[in-house]
């Protein structure tokens, strides 16, 4: 969420940031992966992948066959050319902030870095 809120207030404050923007993390995760990820966050065995009935329920057989379920491989181009800073450019570190597991370190590191 920190880092979605700095790409829409981004779009809306710079003026070079015209057209579409992929408004996506800069490492793209399966499925499996996230499923993974969150299970070593928790602390708890992964079980069982995100159920399709959500994404179903909210947008229908159609729209979770298309936007939800469906694979995307969207990198955040523009932004990254833009020299965008994004606080959480990994998965792990992303759910150990938001599910307060450990400090977030990955914009500190990233600062450190460039």
């Amino acid at each position: 969420m920190d880092d979605l809120t700095d790409i829409h207030t981004r779009t809306l404050t710079d003026d070079t940031m015209t057209g579409p923007v992929n408004a996506v993390a800069p490492e793209p995760v399966r499925n499996a992966d996230y499923t993974r990820a969150l299970g070593r966050t928790l602390r708890r065995p992964p079980l069982m992948r995100v159920p399709e009935l959500g994404p179903r329920l909210l947008r229908g057989r159609a729209g979770a066959s298309e936007l939800a379920l469906a694979s995307h491989h969207m990198r955040p181009e523009r932004l990254i050319e833009a020299g965008h800073v994004f606080r959480h450019r990994e998965l792990a570190d992303a759910l150990s902030h938001h599910l307060g597991t450990t400090t977030s370190t990955g914009m500190r590191e990233q600062e450190e870095t460039t």
